[in-house]
């Protein structure tokens, strides 16, 4: 069977290029023994994908030049050579950004689309989901009662933060986001206090409007004028939980840091980053706690849906811009 992947030409220098990839075609492979073969459904774009374009040493290794990438996906098992995995059955797995992908079975986790869809599983059940349920849960410590600001809100981990901290009990929950239209859908469905559109004036002032109280908790998906916005207005002990600075990835010049750090000292206030990858012990009570918001309806989330694997990069390039409302899911 002909197989369409996307390969890495050459390493972007500020925001990624189309000619900086190129779509092929190869042939698939038929598996190993302990391999499947699986066609892909769903197929998962992500901010921390921009940084696996570059050489530059990280916590994941760079995509390799002219090889395919890779990323989350849902398919189906069209071939196997592996015991526990028959044909027809759904998993999720690694081999993203192709139509095909022959894997290891001890990569893949079987997932029943008759539970959730199987999109769900790259969204609000997957990766981003426990992203927002582990960060905000342990790395910032959220408690009953916090007042809790969120950046990039309306995306994928950030709109669940939001939804996560308001059924945890906090006693505001603040957004930010790139439109009005944004803005609106952060209040009225997912049920956030208050929310603004960081382009409509300084973040800073926006926040101190939005909460007259300060907050206790910043969950940072943006970094830039939010972390010294939330910086300015953390509370006594207040928590900030660094998930993504995607404000700053295509940046081509080392960008400067919050002009405020020294706050930190007079609030005792904490900044930690984390990798969802250091939590996955965390999983089955993610599952079980979130899977069950899901199922009741209390939990709502959005996919915004690129079809076609041709399009897999405007997809990519489109969650860099904001282009998404919730998870941006590729389907083929």
């Amino acid at each position: 069977m002909i197989n369409r992947e996307w390969h890495l030409l050459s390493r972007p220098v500020g925001w990624p290029k189309p000619e900086d990839f190129a779509l092929v075609e190869t042939e698939t492979r038929a598996p190993a023994e302990g391999q499947v073969l699986v066609r892909n459904k769903y197929l998962s774009v992500d901010p921390y994908m921009r940084g696996r374009m570059s050489a530059a040493k990280s916590y994941v290794a760079p995509f390799e030049l002219g090889k395919v990438m890779q990323g989350g996906a849902v398919g189906e098992v069209v071939e196997s050579n592996a015991e526990g995995f028959a044909v027809g059955d759904h998993v999720l797995h690694f081999g993203g950004w192709r139509e095909y992908a022959t894997i290891d079975a001890k990569g893949a986790v079987k997932v029943d689309p008759d539970l959730a869809p199987l999109s769900t599983y790259l969204g609000v059940l997957g990766m981003t989901g426990l992203t927002a349920y582990a960060g905000l849960l342990r790395t910032a410590s959220f408690k009953e009662g916090d007042s809790v600001f969120v950046s990039g809100a309306a995306g994928a981990v950030g709109s669940q933060v939001g939804q996560i901290a308001k059924l945890k009990g906090a006693s505001r929950v603040i957004g930010s986001a790139g439109s009005d239209e944004k803005v609106k859908l952060l209040v009225e469905e997912y049920g956030f206090d208050a929310a603004f559109n960081y382009k409509n004036g300084p973040v800073s002032r926006q926040l101190r409007e939005a909460a007259p109280d300060g907050v206790d908790v910043y969950f940072d998906n943006v970094g830039g004028d939010h972390l010294e916005a939330a910086i300015g207005s953390l509370n006594e002990r207040g928590r900030i939980a660094i998930c993504g600075m995607i404000s700053v990835y295509n940046s081509t010049e080392p960008v400067p840091g919050p002009k405020n750090l020294g706050r930190l000292i007079q609030t005792r206030g904490r900044i930690e980053g984390f990798l969802v990858g250091d939590h996955y012990d965390l999983q089955p009570q993610f599952v079980q706690e979130v899977g069950a918001w899901v199922a009741s309806g209390e939990l709502k989330y959005r996919e915004t849906v690129v079809e076609g694997i041709e399009n897999n990069l405007e997809a990519f390039l489109g969650q860099l811009r904001g282009d998404n409302t919730g998870k941006m899911i590729v389907k083929l």
